[in-house]
């Protein structure tokens, strides 16, 4: 069977280049004489990838030295509660703002170590839009200031990061990390899931200021201690190996295709055939304000919730899959991650034409 253009907001599609080479070492890595999947991560082998695969983000990141790297696992989810649990080592307060589900998750979880201050909010139109924030609002002794740099489900995103000051800024990159150029120095910490734009789930990833690091709560359990993972290059216990593995293809390949600055080049230009279609269009229309419009989900409706139905039903058919929206949003999203080519993109466009044209 061939494959399928796979449009989901995550387990998202993986490079095929990744999936091949994976493939070729799926039973004997090396000259190991073993999978991935079967070594010890105490090995001298699986060593050399795990410190591999953060050589590679530090590089195409250009994570500065002062940063740690940390292979995690329990989902961007989990840093819900792993963020406040050590940074509220003074005021024991934070500045979020609420962007979407995953922003209020985040403020539901911190909301029980401490005081969460919502700073402003985007609910009022179901989250199609960043709110402009009034730096009057800001709580000056806050410990630390949360944003979702992208909201996967809406189709948001920030264009201009928020000025926090000395505030350690802390963003859940999950569906936006690798997909353009990022100045880490501007964040203190940065936490993503791997199974949107990084490699299969199981692996989260954090880039977290030594100096934010050493200071958790005495409530905080030993594994939800950053500096736990710090102190023994995240291997105090036994991390997600192979989705760490294969995060390290997928960072190869980022940096074989021109690093983050081709990769936003090439997101951008896909984004805009898709855009510039919906916005051209008197059948379908994007849920989106325009100036917050995400790089890599877009959600759009149909003129019927029928119509909408149809449409993932006859897209699939066409191998374009995974397009329904979030229940919350209705219609449908693409996601159109690093490892989406602009081929598929077209595809997507071509049928929506046809599919208009039959529709009318």
């Amino acid at each position: 069977m061939d494959r399928v253009y796979n449009f989901s907001a995550g387990p998202s599609m993986l490079p095929l280049e990744v999936l091949e080479k994976a493939q070729k070492e799926l039973v004997a890595f090396g000259d190991s004489g073993m999978s991935v999947m079967e070594m010890s991560h105490r090995s001298k082998v699986y060593d050399e990838i795990i410190k591999g695969a953060e050589a590679v983000l530090r590089d195409i990141m250009n994570i500065p030295e002062n940063y740690k790297v940390l292979f995690l696992q329990g989902g961007a989810s989990t840093q819900f509660a792993m963020v406040p649990l050590n940074l509220f080592r003074n005021s024991k307060k934070a500045d979020y703002v609420n962007t979407g589900q995953w922003s209020k998750k985040a403020i539901s979880e911190a909301k029980r170590y401490g005081t969460i201050n919502v700073v402003a909010s985007s609910e009022d139109t179901t989250f199609n839009y960043i709110p402009e924030l009034d730096k009057s609002t800001f709580s000056s002794d806050a410990d630390y200031f949360h944003i979702t740099s992208n909201n996967t489900i809406y189709g948001t995103r920030y264009i201009e990061l928020p000025d926090t000051g000395d505030v350690p800024l802390v963003s859940d990159m999950s569906s936006c990390i690798l997909s353009e150029v990022c100045d880490v120095s501007k964040f203190g910490l940065i936490y993503a899931g791997a199974q949107k734009n990084m490699g299969p789930a199981g692996l989260t990833v954090v880039i977290i200021r030594e100096d934010l690091i050493g200071h958790a709560m005495d409530i905080a359990p030993t594994m939800l201690n950053y500096k736990t993972h710090a102190d023994n290059d995240s291997l105090y216990n036994t991390p997600p190996t192979y989705s760490i593995y294969i995060a390290k293809l997928v960072f190869e390949w980022v940096k074989s295709k021109g690093g983050l600055a081709e990769m936003e080049k090439i997101n951008k230009e896909k984004a805009s055939i898709l855009y510039d279609f919906l916005d051209n269009s008197g059948f379908y229309k994007g849920t989106v304000v325009p100036k917050y419009r995400s790089l890599m989900n877009i959600p759009f409706v149909t003129p019927s919730k029928e119509l909408d139905e149809k449409f993932v039903k006859e897209a699939t058919a066409k191998g374009l899959v995974n397009l329904k929206g979030h229940r919350t949003v209705g219609g449908m999203r693409a996601s159109i991650y690093n490892a989406m080519p602009v081929e598929g993109v077209k595809a997507l466009v071509d049928f929506m034409k046809k599919f208009e044209m039959e529709n009318r």
